[in-house]
């Protein structure tokens, strides 16, 4: 098969691209040349995680890859057939748990057994989806989709420690395409935590977001949890359906702006009568694209969302079509 030229800094130019390429290839048995990788990041090339995230996906189909080390900006990647089966994956320190599924979760689709993996790393860290967020609204959306996965939170790690585990099973699963353009508001749930704080951080978090939820006439049901992990730090994830927000605690940061930013978040994108958050739009294109059919709307078509759209038609003989609907972004397949 002619292998794939993907120019790592189309669009948003970030690890998306890395993530989505390497789980379509995958995927579909397509060899992939991944070149100009986060050409225009302080950081340009391979980060630990995003190498992480490579190296799993080759374990899974015995794929060969060539340029695989932190601050390569160039790999190519050959995979062979995907198997399911039990492996354990250390990330290092906080890199993050959820961005690492991005990538697996797609390329598991096809598996003939089913794929058991225990990972270790940051379930609540900056720039990525919570733990809860993946959980609670990605699953949720593909679940509706008939993707059969179950994820087990075990324990929370945080910048700059790490030491989250979370245990997760996928088995093979066929996909439906699903409507997601309307989205009634219900109760919102949540839960915000802390490990190695007082107890009122959580505390404070929740009383902040709900008090902005109570104002906008939002029903809510937010839950606390503290406990002592192997890292110290806070978060609060809410959700509704096919809405979600995340917001997480730093040194410095108190409480109430975290609270504050989860809340704000979720009131916009509900209020705004969207089926689908803005950062789930750019989850679904390739589930979507697999599914032969699907659509949502969105607050915006973001630039993750772009991008996952361009990438994900490199791959498949798909064409996305995006138009205005109302106030709302369109997209369909």
């Amino acid at each position: 098969m002619q292998m794939l030229e993907i120019d790592g800094s189309y669009g948003e130019g970030g690890g998306q691209i890395l993530r989505t390429s390497i789980a379509l290839s995958t995927l579909t048995g397509t060899p992939v040349r991944i070149f100009n990788i986060r050409a225009s990041r302080p950081k340009p090339g391979l980060a630990a995680q995003h190498r992480k995230a490579i190296e799993t996906a080759a374990l899974i189909c015995k794929a060969e890859v060539a340029g695989l080390a932190v601050g390569s900006r160039e790999i190519t990647y050959i995979p062979g057939k995907p198997a399911g089966g039990s492996f354990s994956i250390d990330i290092g320190t906080a890199g993050s748990i959820t961005l690492l599924l991005q990538c697996l979760m797609p390329a598991a689709l096809n598996l003939d057994s089913p794929l058991e993996l225990k990972i270790r790393g940051g379930t609540d860290v900056e720039w990525s989806p919570s733990i809860d967020y993946l959980r609670n609204v990605t699953l949720h959306a593909l679940l509706r989709m008939g993707y059969r996965c179950d994820i087990e939170l075990i324990a929370r790690g945080y910048y700059p420690v790490g030491g989250g585990i979370v245990r997760v099973m996928i088995q093979p699963s066929v996909l439906e395409k699903v409507s997601f353009e309307a989205h009634a508001t219900m109760k919102i749930r949540g839960i915000s935590h802390s490990s190695g704080l007082p107890a009122h951080v959580a505390k404070r978090q929740v009383a902040t977001a709900a008090g902005l939820l109570r104002d906008a006439g939002i029903e809510h049901e937010i839950s606390e949890e503290t406990a002592k992990y192997t890292s110290t730090g806070s978060g609060i994830t809410l959700w509704c359906g096919a809405i979600g927000s995340c917001a997480y605690g730093r040194r410095g940061r108190p409480a109430e702006e975290v609270g504050r930013d989860a809340a704000e978040s979720i009131i916009r994108e509900l209020q705004s009568g969207a089926g689908v958050d803005v950062h789930l739009a750019d989850q679904l294109i390739p589930y979507m694209a697999l599914a032969r059919g699907g659509s949502f709307t969105a607050r915006e078509l973001s630039m993750h969302t772009r991008t996952n759209i361009w990438v994900t038609e490199q791959f498949l003989d798909v064409k996305f079509g995006t138009g205005k609907k109302g106030g709302l972004v369109a997209v369909w397949v």
